[in-house]
């Protein structure tokens, strides 16, 4: 591993540093190879993501991941399961895609995004920091950016502009594509609230056979923002994809332990579609089995036979050691922001039989509480008498409330320097693990996708 300022490279993709080795160990992986961990074939469908972020849906699209036990409906989705790798975990199948190219502005994203794929022995020439409305421009200009034969293209287009939690400027953002204050007077189509344009514009090059777009919410009520983003989409090259009805998908319907809801658009190109395909694609009610949209697996917001209840935080929390108690620099490391009373955000108590609320990229340190204080109001009297001290949830918590396995490492030191400096230090961390798409919701995504290919595609890969 290498460091070039702030930005981390690999000259041996797959090796690990020694407290990466150490911590491996602790886990339970002691040597073992990523072969040894499983693989259901080697992958064969090439996917260019967008907008990656620490790779959240790239690592989902991917599979091959651990994740809770609880997290998986083994009597629905028995199928996702490589193997019992512990007591709490299992290791979920590898899928057939692979990520070719990703795309994030934020070096910590990259950072953390290479420190955790370089184990998968991902190529570090695959993360380009550039902004993609840049990369589009190279294009255009000559140079050779992205990929050829790229099969899926994804992208969680920046969501701050639609968000709930935000501004809700939608469209008419003031920022940039790379997140500067723009001048109001001069009118552009480089805003951050357009990106999801850009993102066509890769659609257009690249020609993918699918492309699933990604974005909050807020996004279904603000003005008549989805069907615009749903027309514009439909016009990638040259009016060439069917983009079926926006669906809001709740992650926890989906195992995930928290309070997540996601829209998503998913395109599929009409040339590459067999006959059969096309007509059921086109028609006014799409045949349950062509509905690429995964089915939940969980009870949170729906019901039926075989769902499994929600998964609970105290279960995904045995995972983990106190801060005072671990080497783990994630779970070490944590917002010491006070508390500020009912009437601030994230002032509350996660509640342990229940699921997380939404783990939010900007939160300037008022992180949920992991456990409060009886005089602020804590309702976990066992952990409290045992001693244990009021604190907010660490970027471990929050990435296991994510879906991210144990061994992704968000808060990482700069080698060789001095202590307490960070290639991803732990404000960076909580920001782009909550900028994050659940990997397990990506999963299923990825999974359904599988599924339906052969349909769609017929013997074409």
């Amino acid at each position: 591993m290498k460091v070039s300022g702030d930005t981390i490279t690999y000259e041996e993709p797959g090796a690990l540093d020694a407290f990466e080795e150490d911590y491996q160990l602790r886990l339970g992986y002691g040597e073992k190879s990523a072969a040894e961990l499983g693989n259901n074939g080697a992958p064969s469908l090439r996917v260019l993501s967008l907008f990656s972020g620490c790779g959240g849906m790239d690592l989902g699209f991917e599979g091959g991941f651990l994740t809770h036990r609880t997290s998986v409906n083994v009597t629905l989705k028995r199928d996702f399961i490589d193997k019992q790798f512990s007591e709490e975990l299992v290791l979920l199948k590898k899928t057939k895609f692979s990520t070719v190219f990703a795309n994030d502005i934020l070096t910590e994203a990259r950072n953390a995004w290479m420190h955790h794929f370089s184990k998968r022995t991902k190529n570090p020439a695959v993360f380009h920091t550039e902004s993609v409305v840049d990369l589009v421009k190279a294009h255009h200009r000559g140079a050779t950016v992205f990929p050829e034969e790229v099969d899926v293209v994804t992208g969680g287009f920046p969501c701050q502009d639609f968000s709930i939690a935000g501004k809700r400027k939608g469209f008419d953002s003031s920022k940039s594509h790379t997140g500067q204050l723009l001048d109001p007077l001069n009118a552009t189509e480089e805003t951050r609230g357009k990106l999801y344009m850009w993102m066509k514009e890769v659609i257009d090059l690249t020609n993918p056979k699918v492309f699933i777009a990604e974005n909050v919410k807020g996004l279904v009520n603000l003005h008549n923002v989805k069907e615009i983003i749903q027309r514009d989409f439909s016009s990638a090259g040259e009016n060439g994809y069917i983009v079926l009805e926006p669906k809001l998908l709740h992650a926890a319907d989906f195992g995930v332990p928290q309070s997540r809801e996601r829209v998503i658009f998913i395109g599929i190109r009409r040339s590459a579609l067999t006959p059969e395909a096309l007509e059921a694609l086109e028609g006014s009610t799409i045949p349950k089995h062509y509905d690429p949209y995964p089915d939940p697996t969980h009870a949170y917001t729906q019901s039926g036979r075989g769902l499994q209840p929600p998964v609970k935080l105290k279960d995904i929390f045995k995972l983990v050691r106190e801060p005072e108690k671990t080497d783990d620099l994630s779970q070490k490391y944590y917002s010491k922001a006070k508390y500020m009373g009912r009437h601030c955000q994230g002032q509350t108590e996660i509640k342990l039989e229940g699921i997380s609320p939404t783990i939010r990229a900007e939160h300037h340190g008022n992180i949920e509480f992991r456990r409060l204080s009886l005089a602020n109001g804590g309702k976990l009297l066992e952990e409290l008498n045992s001693g244990l001290p009021e604190r907010r949830l660490t970027p471990r918590e929050c990435g296991l409330i994510q879906t991210f396995p144990v061994d992704y490492d968000f808060v990482i030191e700069k080698p060789g320097g001095r202590k307490g400096t960070f290639l991803v230090s732990p404000s960076k961390a909580y920001k782009i693990i909550g900028n994050a798409v659940p990997p397990l919701l990506a999963y299923h995504l990825a999974r359904r996708l599988e599924e339906v290919w052969p349909l769609y595609f017929g013997s074409k890969k």
